[in-house]
């Protein structure tokens, strides 16, 4: 049985809704811990380091994104996913699996709200917007489908980080479930 995903005509429709998520002062509302590929865990907390990212997630050591030296890129340490777009694109939640980001919460990520190098206190832990645009892998096309792709990258889009954004880690510290997410000055 092929999984429901959202259409180009949902995802539009959603689209408003998602712009209106809250600039600042959002709440941790889910974690998630990935030790390996296809592996998620939803803790209560997560530890942030900058030299380990999440300690014992695969970051360390199968990451994505690597430095010319080989070693992991610090920009995709965590993700933070917008949980109007969770909710929007996440449809089957029983045959699909979750996004996979490290945190959920309700908030603007777009490029405006939070431009590059904008600084988060999550927790204890502080993280740097990063500068990679997170355009959805093809586990994303074929978790949540072809529109969900697609409308990432549409015309006018980018911008929006509708995927959400990647961040380094800063300082050192942890996130609980229902932390604050803020802005710092």
């Amino acid at each position: 049985m092929t999984p429901h995903h959202a259409t180009a005509e949902d995802l539009a429709r959603a689209l408003p809704h998602i712009l209106s998520a809250p600039k600042d002062e959002a709440t941790a509302q889910i974690l998630c811990f990935r030790p390996g590929f296809n592996q998620r865990f939803f803790p209560d907390r997560l530890v942030m380091t900058r030299a380990d990212g999440i300690p014992g997630e695969r970051w360390r050591k199968a990451p994505w994104m690597r430095l010319a030296d080989g070693s992991p890129d610090p920009r995709i340490q965590v993700s933070i996913l917008s949980r109007r777009v969770m909710d929007a694109v996440w449809l089957d939640r029983t045959a699909t699996p979750h996004p996979g980001d490290t945190i959920i919460c309700d908030l603007d990520t777009s490029h405006a709200n939070l431009p590059v190098g904008t600084l988060l206190q999550a927790g204890t832990a502080v993280l740097q917007v990063s500068d990679v645009f997170n355009d959805g892998c093809v586990k994303w096309k074929a978790r949540y489908g072809q529109a969900a792709k697609d409308w990432i990258t549409a015309p006018g889009h980018p911008e929006l980080r509708l995927r959400g954004i990647l961040c380094s880690i800063q300082r050192d510290g942890e996130i609980t479930l229902g932390d604050p997410i803020r802005k710092l000055a």
